[in-house]
């Protein structure tokens, strides 16, 4: 079974399916850490329980495969009329992880 951020990258589930595949996972459909099942590193899972929102810039990452931290850089260089409040609180929470050494 595909994960769901490998399925969000083929376009065959949206990113509000995540629910589902949580729900999944609790109902005991894999042995998998639930980080694993979803398709995400440990790092990505702990950005995203931290802040939901960044999980569009975790499947951006995945499908153009590059570092999380790297999506949201380039995020941050767009203009500020190109940004949204969510990438740049993921910035941030990206470097508090980064410096309290939960981010490689």
């Amino acid at each position: 079974m595909s994960s769901f951020i490998e399925k969000c990258v083929l376009g065959e589930v949206l990113l509000e399916e995540i629910d589902d595949f949580v729900e999944r996972w609790h109902s005991g459909h894999s042995e998998l850490p639930l980080h694993s099942f979803l398709g995400m590193t440990r790092s990505e899972y702990s950005l995203w329980v931290a802040d939901p929102a960044v999980l569009p810039f975790i499947v951006t990452a995945h499908k153009t495969d590059q570092d999380v931290g790297k999506v949201l850089d380039r995020v941050r260089e767009l203009p500020m009329a190109a940004r949204a409040d969510g990438p740049e609180k993921a910035k941030k929470l990206l470097a508090w992880l980064k410096r309290e050494g939960l981010w490689p």
